[in-house]
């Protein structure tokens, strides 16, 4: 990056802090800080859940599942708008009919105090974690881009954020956002059109669709059914579905955005303004890495991608096997790239059986390279011990960094450190609402005036800024950073789902029959985790499954009590 690059990156983001302080200066009731004076129209509603929901991670992390597994990914949101359906006939209007401030507030009237404090707890744990992760993906960006150690960059960054939060509350979250998906969508559609820009002469657009096809990165359905598949139709569909209705239904970090809302007719508006638009959007983005892996047919990529971590393991002992690794890389890729025009060649003349044996050879080659560059992982782990040598977060960013003209690399670090912001902030707020009002306020025997707890949500925001700070510094993340993030969601999300659909539906299930079955789901979800091979997904339908169906044979067996009234 040069100057012009660093005046692009720190023109945007100061211009988001200071455009959220300035505009929510002086938010001084609980209903402006937490719930932004109800006063957000539909489509304000729809930008901010799609902002919240697109954290740096998906930026960062998406092209990179897309350039090594193809765009199957994008089944994980095919359950979505069906999710959306569900959520505003059902759910909205009866957190607007009660008025709430979180929508754990409601299982409290429903069932009883305890178990309106473990769905709370659930989430915070679930939430806390994540907005560490969210905070980890621009932490690396810097962290790689300056040679800055992680814990500063993540300080930095976890300070911006919180400038602004802490000021204007939901309203700052939510104004902000708006600003913030207008860089991050046209610097990414920018980037994807850069990328087949950079492409040789001689190869088109539809060569390039084509080339990808060939080499099944345009895998966009898999009709096969499998418990242990992360990602196909019936994952998506079906489990899918489960996890977004948790997620927009009960995690407090959307529920905020659209109970913001002028009324209910435009949080349903806005809900469902998400469910159409966010498949095209993850489209795109998938699209994108799609786009990036056939560059990189045409263009050598690096051995490894993330530079830093390789010029550090280069100055070890094992710093001569490095090289050797990389010279039989360099050669090899010599040897791919021949088949790759041959590959080109075959196409335009429009002959099947070269392009299809043009193409296994480019596989065979590939394979080969996977297993140099397996080697060069090894040989890296064993020269820094407990390095991070799964590289896929760095793909993106590194053809970023290395191919683009500068300007536009200021402009995609623009793009996720605002995608990040975004993401954070809307957590940060969630976690200070629901620990104010759900944990704190309700424990409080003394009911206190409506300024000590706007004061008390300001501490709370600062507080969950710390604790996700020290979680992004001390964290190592094995996987891939999106499927994390969506891992440890699915780890909660079904047992929570599980509670609130008791609620809303299963009239006759009471507080503790309901609390006992949640917390029996929530061990056995994390059973399937330690030691199953069961996809991820799959957790949000077993969780929600065990919580309604062992809650109704509670029931059966327990005395019924009258719940818990504040």
């Amino acid at each position: 990056m040069n100057y012009l690059d660093w005046v692009v990156l720190g023109g945007t983001v100061a211009f988001i802090v200071l455009y959220g302080v300035w505009r929510t200066r002086g938010a001084k009731t609980m209903e402006g800080y937490l719930k932004g004076d109800n006063a957000m129209k539909w489509w304000m509603i729809g930008v901010s859940i799609m902002a919240t929901q697109a954290s740096a991670v998906t930026f960062l992390s998406t092209p990179g599942q897309a350039i090594e597994d193809g765009m199957r990914f994008l089944q994980f949101y095919f359950g979505l708008p069906l999710a959306m359906v569900i959520i505003s006939v059902t759910m909205v209007p009866i957190y607007y009919r009660l008025k709430v401030f979180t929508a754990y507030e409601y299982l409290e009237t429903r069932f009883d105090l305890k178990t309106r404090w473990l769905a709370a707890i659930l989430f915070l744990l679930l939430r806390g974690l994540s907005a560490g992760i969210t905070l980890f993906a621009p932490s690396l960006i810097l962290s790689t881009l300056m040679g800055w150690p992680v814990p500063i960059t993540t300080l930095l960054i976890g300070s911006l954020v919180v400038i602004y939060v802490v000021t204007g509350g939901s309203k700052a979250v939510s104004l902000t956002q708006r600003q913030q998906m207008t860089v991050i969508m046209s610097g990414m559609i920018l980037a994807g059109i850069l990328a087949f820009n950079l492409l040789p002469d001689n190869v088109s657009f539809g060569d390039s669709v084509k080339i990808a096809g060939k080499m099944g990165k345009l895998n966009l359905v898999d009709l096969r059914f499998s418990l242990s598949d992360r990602y196909n139709i019936w994952s998506g569909l079906i489990a899918g579905t489960f996890l977004f209705l948790s997620y927009f239904g009960t995690d407090q970090s959307q529920v905020a955005r659209y109970l913001g809302g002028v009324s209910v007719a435009e949080s349903r508006l806005g809900l469902l303004f998400n469910g159409l638009l966010k498949i095209p959007m993850q489209f795109i983005i998938l699209f994108i890495g799609v786009m990036v892996y056939v560059f990189y047919l045409f263009t050598q990529p690096p051995v490894f991608h993330n530079g830093v971590l390789k010029d550090r393991a280069m100055k070890t002992e094992q710093g001569a096997t490095l090289q050797s690794l990389e010279s039989e890389y360099n050669s090899l890729y010599a040897q791919k790239r021949e088949a790759v025009d041959k590959l080109v060649n075959a196409i335009h003349e429009g002959d099947e059986s070269a392009v299809n044996a043009s193409r296994d050879q480019v596989k065979e080659w590939q394979g080969k390279e996977v297993e140099i560059r397996d080697s060069v992982k090894a040989t890296i782990a064993r020269a820094i011990p407990r390095a991070k040598t799964q590289d896929r977060d760095y793909i993106f960013l590194n053809f970023v960094l290395s191919s683009l003209p500068h300007g536009i690399i200021g402009l995609l670090m623009a793009v996720m450190f605002s995608a990040a912001m975004s993401s954070m902030a809307g957590e940060l707020s969630a976690l200070a609402t629901t620990t104010c009002m759900d944990i704190y306020k309700r424990s409080n025997r003394v009911e206190k005036a409506p300024e000590h707890y706007l004061k008390a949500s300001r501490w709370f925001t600062v507080l969950w800024a710390v604790l996700a700070m020290i979680f992004a510094m001390l964290a190592t993340f094995a996987e891939n950073l999106i499927q994390f993030v969506n891992i440890v969601g699915s780890l909660f999300y079904g047992t929570i789902l599980g509670i609130f659909l008791a609620a809303f539906y299963v009239k006759r299930v009471q507080g503790h029959a309901v609390f006992w079955a949640a917390i029996v789901a929530e061990g056995i979800v994390l059973y399937c985790y330690a030691a199953t091979d069961i996809a991820y997904l799959l957790y949000n339908l077993i969780g929600c499954a065990v919580v309604i169906g062992l809650s109704i044979l509670l029931q059966v067996v327990m005395p019924a009590t009258p719940a818990l009234k504040k």
